[in-house]
C-alpha cells in the first residue's frame, strides 16, 4: 500500500462512515484589507465527507458562496482530527435538484439530527455545496507521521506540493 493510499485510509476512519464533521471552511473575502492585500474568511460548518469532497448544504446568497463565486480556492481544517488542506468549492445547486438526489439523500442522513431544523428544502437557496480536496495533510500519532497528499495526482508528495 502507498503511503497515499494510507493517508487515505487514515482519513475515511476520522471523517468517513456517514460521519457529521464539523470543518473551519476558509475563502477569500471579496474584499481586500486596507494594505490591498487578500483577506481571508473562515467559518465552521457541518460536513459529509466521501472520496476526497466534503459536503455541506448552505444558502446560496450567503457570504460563503458569493466568496466562492469570485475565487473556488478555498481551505479547510476538520475539527479535532488533524487533517487539514486545500480545496476547489462547488455549488452543485438546489438540494432538491434529481441530480442531487443520491447526495442529498447521504446528507439528510448524516445530518439527520438537525437537517429539517434549519434547511428549507423548499427555497431554491438552499444548496450543496461540494468541496473538492486538491491538497491536504493528514497528520497520526502527534506528528511521528504525515501524510502529505496530493489528490489532483493521487499520489504522496513533498509538503504543501501539488505535482
Amino acid at each position: 500500500m502507498s503511503k497515499y493510499e494510507e493517508g487515505l485510509n487514515v482519513i475515511e476512519e476520522r471523517c468517513g462512515n456517514g460521519k457529521d464533521n464539523i470543518i473551519s471552511l476558509s475563502t477569500i473575502a471579496m474584499e481586500p484589507s486596507a494594505d490591498g492585500a487578500p483577506r481571508p474568511y473562515i467559518r465552521d460548518v457541518d460536513a459529509y465527507y466521501e472520496d476526497g469532497v466534503f459536503y455541506t448544504v448552505t444558502w446560496a446568497k450567503s457570504k460563503k458562496m458569493q466568496q466562492i463565486a469570485k475565487n473556488q480556492e478555498v481551505a479547510f481544517s476538520v475539527c479535532g482530527q488533524w487533517f487539514s488542506g486545500n480545496g476547489i468549492g462547488i455549488n452543485l445547486g438546489w438540494v432538491l435538484d434529481p441530480n442531487n438526489a443520491e447526495i442529498r439523500s447521504k446528507l439528510r442522513k448524516a445530518f439527520a439530527d438537525w437537517y429539517d431544523a434549519v434547511n428549507n428544502e423548499k427555497d431554491e437557496s438552499c444548496i450543496i455545496l461540494a468541496i473538492k480536496i486538491t491538497r491536504a495533510i493528514a497528520i497520526k500519532d502527534h506528528g511521528a507521521v504525515c501524510y502529505h497528499m496530493d489528490f489532483v495526482h493521487k499520489v504522496e508528495t513533498a509538503e504543501g506540493k501539488i505535482i
